[in-house]
């Protein structure tokens, strides 16, 4: 059974079904519950409800999926699984790029969606609450809550690959965040092993925000093994 703090789960599906479903398998192991049958009524609920984890349907009447993901992105950081017949990988890349944490291809299998909504809820769990989080290190500021990053005051632009990477190390901070870790919840699963995208990106942060990024300071290499922010 889920912790009591960290157990409502906001389910946004059209079909009236899965939905049934799925409130029917989730409060029967501890969840509470909640649905919504459209992305506008998801983007509502979530800002009534606070779920601790939403767990989304690609294809909604009003909005796609992705636009809701993008419109919770914008001032909250719930964990958010797709659950999608979309089994292309153009769609899951999407759904990733957007801030989704994870993707489930229908027809699935309830254990699977069970272990990842775990999995999720336990993320979430390890993240900075404060909803006007600031980090400061002695080169740059990271605001967390404004998803904008101030070197020598003024904002430096960062891609939305590079600030999901960012925004990841960040939330660990002081922390070994291992290469497949990093890969999985920045690109996605199946990029488990491009380590190479890694060190591109990791690169591209260093030349924006490193005073010397040939010696970082802060966006520090633990080789063979992954990559640990220090303020």
């Amino acid at each position: 059974m889920p912790d009591k703090e960290s157990s409502k789960v906001l389910v946004v599906d059209d079909d009236p079904q899965i939905a049934r479903a799925l409130r029917i398998n989730l409060s029967a192991r501890g969840y509470e519950v909640v649905t919504a049958h459209d992305g506008t009524a998801a983007l509502k609920a979530v800002a009534e409800t606070r779920p601790d984890v939403v767990v989304l349907d690609l294809g909604l009447p009003d909005l796609d999926g992705v636009e809701v993901i993008e419109g919770l992105r914008g001032w909250t950081q719930v964990p958010i699984i797709v659950l999608s017949a979309r089994d292309d990988s153009t769609d899951k890349v999407q759904a990733l790029d957007a801030g989704a944490d994870d993707y489930v291809t229908k027809p699935f299998g309830m254990d699977e969606l069970l272990a990842r909504l775990r999995a999720a809820v336990r993320r979430s769990g390890l993240s900075v609450a404060d909803a006007d989080a600031q980090v400061e290190t002695a080169s740059f500021t990271i605001d967390l809550a404004a998803k904008k990053v101030r070197r020598d005051g003024a904002e430096v632009h960062l891609t939305k690959t590079e600030w999901r990477l960012m925004e990841l190390l960040v939330r660990n901070r002081g922390r070994l965040v291992t290469q497949k870790q990093l890969l999985h919840e920045v690109w996605g699963p199946t990029y488990d092993t491009e380590s190479h995208y890694l060190r591109v990106y990791v690169a591209q942060l260093r030349r924006k925000l490193e005073p010397e990024p040939s010696r970082p300071r802060h966006l520090l290499t633990e080789p063979g093994m992954g990559y640990r922010f220090e303020p």
